[in-house]
């Protein structure tokens, strides 16, 4: 090829891949394998010493998930990537790099219900501490910065509300604050959004949603930036110190740009364990290929959606950012003119009992617990993702007692619709 820069579409379906150089197979095998034969013991010294790349344990990384890995950091426009078991793992591992008992970090109230419930609950066991901000006010963030805070959390498309956070501003505080911004990417994917093109640090997937894109397997990924100095005041000492494990190498200092994707895979990775298994990979990849094709689909067949929503009877609202008179629509033409994405809420005039029939009595949307699937899904938060908050909490979180979500597929349009309208009417 030219010295042009791959298109989107392009990437999606080339990044990181070469045709097996045993076998000459085009499409990326399924390395089902524990481990990896070394050349000799110096080799194998090497690559455990980080003396040199290359494969020991698929605990630790795999040829199937490093094709996976460097198609989302080309995607995304990062340095380098790490896939784990699921994106509650990719939250897990980063975390861990970034902060000691004691520390802080904060996030917005807006986000999917298992990541709050993680945040507030079980990050606690890990002397971590979450203090939360209103992404509508970014004032907000910027009063929450203690000397003990390490990072700032946000999601570009909030769930389950379909809100746009204004990445730039966030990242603004986050700079000010010395500290990373991190932007959960799962509901726009970088065929919408590009955090890192806004200020994002690092960016995390739950690849189990609309990257895999068809329901069947379960991940998640994390991309370094390459735009932070750790090295910066001694708050990152993972990252800036020595590691002794390793023979006393500074990661920042040995690996530069993609020194916290190291970080995440030898300290991470290889000790926490979450690792994804080669064949989720391959089915993720596969995904990743029609990604262009059906995030467009998803987005054209949610604003459909959401515009006859808005003018039902039975409906006191609708949230959703691709609509002109959405109070996120501007953020949305902003950082996401492709599309609002294919996630939103809407409210019932009938309130929470209105909420858990309708859901009842469609047909073609499936009720379950997952965003992000070629197939529509519908499910009431209150009574199921958002559950564990109170109903304080879950108004502040876009999942009030009236509120259900919807997370639009590829299917014809004038089907969802006609499904809507019958148990709307029912």
């Amino acid at each position: 090829m030219s010295d042009r820069l791959p298109g989107f579409s392009t990437l999606a379906v080339h990044a990181g891949a070469q045709p097996d150089p045993t076998t000459g197979a085009r499409a990326t095998p399924i390395y089902q394998t524990t481990s990896f034969v070394f050349n000799d013991a110096d080799h194998a010294a090497s690559l455990f010493g980080l003396q040199a790349f290359g494969n020991i344990y698929t605990r630790i990384g795999n040829p199937t998930n490093a094709v996976l890995e460097e198609r989302v950091a080309a995607l995304e426009g990062g340095t380098a990537a790490l896939a784990v078991a699921s994106g509650h793992a990719a939250q897990v591992v980063v975390l861990q790099q970034l902060l000691q008992p004691g520390d802080e970090f904060i996030a917005a109230r807006k986000l999917y219900g298992g990541s709050i419930n993680q945040f507030t609950h079980a990050f606690k066991s890990f002397g971590w501490n979450v203090v939360w901000a209103d992404s509508d006010d970014i004032a907000s963030f910027e009063r929450a910065v203690t000397p003990r805070t390490k990072a700032i959390f946000i999601e570009s498309i909030a769930n389950p509300g379909g809100s746009i956070t204004d990445i730039e501003a966030v990242s603004t505080v986050a700079r000010k604050a010395g500290v990373p911004l991190i932007v959960d990417n799962t509901l726009a994917s970088p065929y919408l959004i590009r955090p890192i093109d806004h200020g994002a640090d690092i960016v995390v997937h739950s690849l189990t949603k609309f990257l895999g894109g068809h329901g069947n397997s379960l991940g998640g990924i994390i991309v370094d930036a390459g735009t932070f100095d750790w090295s910066t005041g001694g708050k990152y000492p993972m990252l800036s110190e020595p590691r002794p494990e390793y023979h006393g190498i500074r990661l920042q200092e040995t690996f530069g740009n993609f020194a916290f994707a190291i970080a995440c895979r030898v300290l991470g990775l290889r000790d926490l364990g979450p690792a994804l298994s080669p064949f989720n990979a391959f089915m993720i990849l596969t995904g990743i290929e029609t990604l262009p094709l059906r995030m467009q689909k998803h987005c054209d067949n949610a604003k459909a959606v959401a515009e006859f929503l808005a003018g039902h009877p039975a409906v006191a609202s609708v949230s959703y950012a691709g609509l002109a008179s959405d109070k996120y629509n501007r953020l949305a033409r902003k950082y996401a003119p492709k599309g609002a994405g294919a996630v939103f809420t809407f409210s019932l005039k009938g309130g929470y009992d209105a909420g858990v029939s309708l859901v009842s009595k469609l047909q073609l949307f499936s009720h379950l617990a997952n965003v992000g699937d070629t197939r529509s899904l519908v499910i009431h938060p209150a009574s199921t993702t958002h559950s564990q908050l109170d109903d304080a909490a879950k108004v502040k979180s876009g999942a009030g007692p009236d509120v259900v979500r919807l997370s639009i597929g590829i299917e014809d349009k004038e089907d969802l619709i006609a499904d809507l309208e019958q148990a709307l009417g029912a």
